[in-house]
């Protein structure tokens, strides 16, 4: 198991994603930049857990309709910035829709994903997180110098793209991004978990998945992050440059986010 995990009760997929080496010889700082799934199912203790943390800003990148379902729990005195989306278009989560009525294959399923991931970068909603989550890391610093939590509701595509989007901004070598990236099939143990996941699915939808389709959906390959990033390449011509038009992280931005998080 991986250093970089952190086990809690009730919070999947936790885990430090700094600490990498990067391209001008230096390293981002651990302890700063952290992930997970959603905290709505937070136990007492996971929370006091979480206060521990120090957290300075929590990102959360669910829809609004997501978040009314399941409201994140908080530790007393919390005192964290909170970034969240406000565009609700109040429609259906679509892998909600998918797990309705798409057939639950492997094949499928890996399509949905391929198809998810090269639609993410451009949904307006995410865009608007994505920039105001690159502004508070560039703005926190001194003694506002705490760590910034990212996390959706499983904490593995929209939570995994910023991720592998900051890595590329801090210069960590693409191996050791999709690396990080991988690392939500270790934390959360699919194959181990897919034969009650998919008897959850089949109470929820009444229709079967094989636990192959269940991995399928619910993990992730580098084939998904690498098909959004080559839609962005394709629409922009570069990450950088997505990075500059869409979320507006210019050059002195940038250079306050390295600045903070590299050692």
């Amino acid at each position: 198991m991986s250093h970089r995990l952190h086990a809690f009760e009730a919070i999947d997929n936790f885990r430090d994603y700094g600490d990498y080496a990067t391209a001008a010889g230096r390293r981002i700082r651990p302890g700063r930049l952290l992930r997970s799934g959603h905290h709505a199912r937070a136990s007492d203790a996971d929370l006091e857990r979480l206060k521990g943390f120090g957290l300075g800003a929590v990102v959360d990148l669910r829809r609004p309709g997501e978040r009314r379902d399941q409201p994140s729990r908080r530790h007393d005195g919390f005192d964290a910035l909170v970034i969240e989306g406000g565009i609700d278009d109040g429609a259906e989560a679509p892998h909600i829709t998918f797990l309705k009525t798409a057939d639950l294959t492997p094949d499928s399923g890996r399509r949905f994903m391929t198809q998810t991931y090269r639609s993410l970068p451009f949904d307006a909603a995410h865009i608007d997180v994505f920039g105001r989550y690159f502004q508070a890391l560039g703005q926190m610093g001194g003694d506002q110098d705490r760590p910034v939590l990212i996390h959706c509701a499983a904490g593995k595509d929209r939570t995994g793209f910023l991720a592998a989007l900051t890595h590329h901004l801090l210069g960590v070598r693409h191996d050791d991004l999709i690396e990080d990236y991988l690392l939500t099939n270790t934390a959360v143990d699919l194959v181990g978990r897919a034969p009650a996941i998919a008897r959850r699915l089949h109470e929820m939808t009444g229709r079967v998945a094989s636990d192959d389709a269940v991995v399928a959906f619910l993990g992730v390959e580098a084939a998904y992050l690498d098909a959004a990033f080559a839609e962005v390449e394709a629409r922009y011509g570069s990450l950088d440059a997505y990075l500059e038009q869409a979320l507006g992280v210019d050059a002195a931005l940038r250079a306050r986010i390295e600045a903070r998080l590299s050692a």
